[in-house]
């Protein structure tokens, strides 16, 4: 709707409803003499009581209802919570089935990519207001993101037992595994996916982004010997290391008024932000190869740390390590001798933390002498980076107050959808005010 301004000089944009993004909530700017002194991300929608709802449920039962938290990225919530129960345990799953997990992460990183890329972020750069004037545009190029969705929808249906909250992780290893030649019923689509994949970060890279700087917190998992997804240490840019148990020991949760999501913050109150820029700047060394040699052809690893806009070469990229490592642990794969190993539960706290697409998951349970829950904690990415979109917002606006109401409105959207967020995750995006006073 058109902007107002009043004679005593206040300023709003008002926006029914971001598009694009998955939920629904409101973004308040209060300028003041040019500058930005407010800027509240209120997530509004009402909250879900997961952590409730697996108060007094087995382990297995768990597993089975975080994965109903969100439809697009269900493996995350699984691999954080399976991960928690089986260190508490001391359980080591065999290598076989170590892969196997990897892989279905890798299918949830390549559905969800496939998905922000091409039909949810593509379409700001090229004046696309949506993927179906996208499609009008590129036919082909919204075809090879199907393509590539489709890919990582098979890997989650072939080891999960369905496409969307899968139901084969059990405490232990799975329900059931693969045959060999199931697996390799999936190379010759991977193939192809690789191919779109590194299609996709040459043709990220020749859009054009905002102009937008600034230095950002990042935090990510980092392993010794590969790229962060289900294990690691919890670090920083700014020189945090904790093992995936410790979150608590330097994160908070905290309840602003604005908003029915709570907000992560470190102990400085400074805000950090998660997901696939942070990992490339902390971890990027670790790329498959494949995909390193993509990022290093882009020539964006610098953009990507510095623009969020780039977010979406970010995304590209792990797109194409994805592929090229589920590939590769296709190529590899050799069935374990069981699907899974035998345990028993025992009480105490479990806690872990894995990378789902839009960054660090963290799960903390109490457990009784049962093995049952008792208390849940559960924060997923898009709350812990509620405080840096909102920073961010607070450092991009000044430069686009003055533009037409409808470029601004698009400008700050375009921001909003570089992070992905996963509203109804946190606990929904975007009433828009931007109010100036003098």
């Amino acid at each position: 709707m058109p902007g107002t301004k009043s004679t005593t000089g206040e300023h709003r944009f008002e926006v029914a409803g971001i598009t694009r993004v998955e939920g629904e909530g409101s973004l308040r700017l209060v300028v003041r003499n040019g500058r930005v002194i407010e800027s509240q991300l209120a997530i509004f929608e009402a909250p879900r009581y997961f952590e409730q709802l697996v108060v007094g449920r087995t382990q297995d039962e768990v597993l089975d209802i975080v994965a109903r938290i969100c439809g697009i990225c269900p493996v995350a919530y699984q691999m954080s919570a399976v991960h928690a129960f089986e260190d508490l345990a001391g359980i080591a799953i065999e290598p076989a089935v170590r892969s196997l997990r990897r892989l279905l992460y890798c299918g949830e990183w390549i559905e969800s990519h496939a998905l922000h890329v091409f039909l949810l972020h593509a379409p700001d750069f090229l004046g696309c207001a949506n993927a179906v004037e996208l499609a009008a545009l590129d036919r082909a190029a919204v075809e090879r993101g199907l393509t590539l969705k489709k890919a990582g929808n098979r890997i989650v249906a072939v080891l999960g037992g369905r496409p969307i909250h899968p139901v084969s992780v059990r405490v232990g290893g799975f329900s059931k595994v693969p045959a060999r030649r199931e697996l390799q019923a999936l190379r010759q689509e991977l193939e192809v996916a690789l191919d779109h994949a590194l299609w996709t970060a040459d043709w990220v890279s020749t859009f054009v982004a905002p102009k937008f700087e600034r230095d950002e917190r990042f935090v990510s998992l980092r392993h010794e010997s590969e790229y962060p997804m289900s294990a690691g240490r919890i670090v920083s840019s700014d020189g945090l290391d904790l093992a995936p148990t410790e979150w608590e020991d330097a994160f908070h949760e905290e309840q602003v008024p604005w908003s029915h999501a709570l907000q992560a913050r470190m102990g400085d109150r400074v805000p950090y932000l998660l997901g696939p820029a942070a990992r490339i700047t902390l971890a990027g060394d670790q790329l498959h190869p494949t995909a390193r040699a993509a990022l290093d052809r882009i020539g964006l690893a610098d953009a990507i740390r510095r623009n969020p806009y780039w977010s979406i070469a970010a995304r590209a990229v792990e797109l194409v390590h994805a592929v090229a490592e589920a590939i590769d642990i296709v190529d590899g794969y050799l069935p374990p001798d069981r699907a899974s190993q035998p345990w028993t539960p025992v009480p105490g706290t479990a806690s872990w933390a894995t990378e789902a697409p839009r960054g660090l998951l963290f799960h903390h349970y109490e457990l009784d002498e049962r093995g049952r829950i008792t208390t849940a904690k559960i924060v997923p990415p898009t709350s812990q980076n509620q405080a840096a979109i909102e920073a961010d917002m607070a450092l991009f606006a000044p430069q686009i107050l003055d533009e037409p109401h409808d470029f601004a409105t698009h400008r700050l959207e375009q921001l909003i959808r570089s992070y992905d967020p996963c509203i109804s995750c946190a606990t929904h995006f975007l009433d828009l005010t931007v109010e100036t006073v003098p």
